[in-house]
């Protein structure tokens, strides 16, 4: 079986099971868990590259759609925590910086951009030119965002008691053709034209700002339906786990080893400001903690969109975040390289 059909079956699978078992998110953490799963046991599997990036397109539109003239008022009142997003990388490269360097070893490349939480592509692209090992990299951020999108929705449940089994959307039945058109064109040409230009995360800020400007003008009424978001987090969810095809044990010892230790610095940093920020009454605990977990900017907008978050407040956060990050990352690595050399 070629290996792309196989990565389809075992996603597949991992839907069915986690269905079965009653387990939250099955479209989206079951493909996960059953991707990872099979690549630890060495199955070759790999997505369709232009399919899945197609798909994260749907939750750009998704966000998009959302936006009101009421919603865009409401962001001016974000300042406060918005602020906070620049001091809580900063935490987390130095962080990360001391452990990848002190405790595993590794060059001063692979520990920056390793810390680093940006967008996985970003973070390799940036790391390899700088002289990193892109396939720890790549392994370390592939675990960043499982673990953190694995633990969130259990967190959301036991703490905030929220429903991950509603709907994230209106049937697709109930929904005229003319909407569905025009949010397929939204998310394609507002991929291809922010690609176009070289927007970061051009595959959901590209359809998101297309949507909106729709939205706003009274032109788009209904997000995406309910199968097309379950479309994504399926693919979202298989991209993720099959990251990790060809691990070989040796790296799992090291460096998914060094990433899962990473992810509790990253969890325990996340809390901290989230505490801090609910304790000075700023945001709503469920809201920051979206916002505010360094996981992949998909997954994270998959989980707000399903629990009915402020899509407004998490997507400002985590769009300032990615960008600090790109803006930021390949000045400070070198200001950090010197002192480092000292």
């Amino acid at each position: 079986m070629m290996p792309h059909a196989l990565a389809y079956v075992v996603a597949g699978t991992g839907v069915l099971v986690f269905h079965l078992l009653g387990l939250p998110l099955p479209w989206l953490l079951g493909p996960i868990i059953a991707c990872l799963a099979a690549a630890l046991a060495g199955v070759p599997m790999h997505g369709i590259k232009v399919v899945n990036e197609a798909m994260r397109t749907v939750l750009g539109v998704a966000v998009g759609a959302t936006f009101t003239t009421a919603l865009l008022a409401s962001m001016v009142g974000m300042w406060p925590t918005l602020l906070m997003i620049p001091l809580m990388t900063a935490c987390i490269g130095v962080v990360g910086l001391v452990y990848f360097r002190k405790l595993w070893g590794f060059d001063f490349a692979t520990s920056y951009y390793s810390a680093m939480p940006g967008g996985l592509q970003d973070m390799l692209v940036f790391g390899e030119e700088a002289g990193g090992n892109p396939r720890t990299l790549s392994l370390i951020h592939a675990t960043r965002v499982m673990v953190i999108v694995v633990v969130l929705p259990f967190l959301l449940v036991w703490v905030w008691d929220a429903d991950l089994s509603n709907p994230p959307g209106a049937p697709a039945a109930t929904l005229g053709l003319g909407q569905l058109a025009l949010m397929a064109f939204c998310g394609l040409a507002g991929w291809r034209i922010a690609k176009r230009v070289g927007m970061f995360g051009a595959t959901i800020l590209g359809p998101l700002l297309l949507a909106a400007a729709l939205a706003l003008s009274g032109v788009l009424q209904h997000r995406p339906p309910a199968e097309a978001i379950w479309a994504a987090q399926f693919f979202i969810g298989m991209s993720v786990g099959c990251k990790y095809v060809g691990v070989t044990m040796a790296e799992v010892r090291r460096d998914v080893t060094a990433g899962l230790g990473f992810c509790v610095l990253l969890l325990i940093l996340t809390v901290i400001f989230a505490e801090a920020i609910h304790l000075a009454n700023l945001a709503p605990p469920r809201e920051t903690i979206l916002a505010f977990a360094p996981g992949g900017q998909a997954e994270l907008t998959v989980l707000a969109l399903i629990v009915g978050a402020d899509m407004a407040f998490v997507v400002a956060h985590h769009v300032l975040r990615i960008f600090v990050v790109i803006l930021g990352a390949p000045l400070f690595a070198r200001l950090f390289d010197k002192g480092d050399a000292t």
